[in-house]
């Protein structure tokens, strides 16, 4: 598996602090700003409205991705995808990646490997026959491996991330995430020191997956649990009559 970024928004951090200062009519230039009151903004972005967040893209490229992976990848809806297509290339001499549960069992493995080839071969074999690729591909594995550019802005990465990361998601979206988190935090050091892409306990403070965090992950901690809290929220608020805020921009920000 290999993770690069090819592309990315290079002036993010300015874009980002002047898209939400255009918002709230606030005209100075952060390009002028200093790094003490560019910090000042950040933080108080990272807990605001994230609209501006989606000015600020990312483009990578995943190969030796498995098809499970991507079929999962492109169902966030908010990307944009170029993926390498099965319909008209020969794949046979790609690999077919093999689960750590498979490897480290003595059968299994023998198993795979014998099914894995069989199944290459036949392939071979009908594209050598003449079937067309596009109807051939119907016997590839789904752990045949393959590559895809996929473009985020830095909301989806931030919202992508809480799930993504989390020990409930399979272990190669867990891998290409880690990685993608890697690259993006390379070229602006800030994502990672504000917390733009986080899994969701570290996000959040609560677990996104209560279910199964309370029986089956070491990170979850008895205080994520608000199911009572929950309760005597939805009680008050829907006995109480509706609170309306005011709010009045001012330096840059709001209430």
């Amino acid at each position: 598996m290999k993770v690069e970024l090819i592309n990315h928004t290079q002036n993010a951090l300015e874009l980002l602090l002047r898209t939400k200062n255009t918002r709230l009519a606030f005209k100075e230039d952060p390009a002028t700003w200093s790094a003490e009151k560019k910090a000042e903004h950040l933080a108080y972005m990272r807990d605001t409205i994230r609209s501006s967040w989606e000015f600020c893209d990312y483009v990578f490229e995943l190969s030796g991705v498995t098809r499970a992976f991507t079929h999962q990848l492109v169902r966030t809806r908010t990307g944009a995808y170029a993926q390498e297509s099965q319909r008209t290339v020969d794949v046979r001499e790609h690999p077919v990646a093999k689960p750590q549960s498979i490897a480290s069992s003595a059968n299994a493995n023998e198993w795979w490997d014998e099914m894995v080839g069989r199944v290459k071969d036949f392939y071979a074999d009908l594209v050598d026959g003449e079937i067309p690729v596009q109807d051939a591909r119907g016997i590839l594995p789904t752990n045949m491996t393959t590559s895809i550019v996929a473009k985020f802005n830095l909301r989806t990465l931030h919202d992508m991330a809480k799930v993504r990361l989390c020990t409930r998601t399979q272990g190669e979206y867990q891998d290409v995430f880690r990685e993608m988190r890697r690259r993006v935090i390379e070229v602006h050091p800030w994502v990672e020191q504000f917390g733009f892409i986080e899994v969701h306990c570290v996000s959040e403070g609560t677990c996104a997956f209560p279910r199964y965090g309370r029986t089956s992950c070491q990170f979850w901690d008895a205080r994520m649990d608000l199911t009572s809290l929950r309760e005597e929220t939805r009680i008050k608020f829907w006995s109480t009559e509706k609170q309306v805020a005011v709010p009045v921009a001012h330096g840059g920000k709001t209430m």
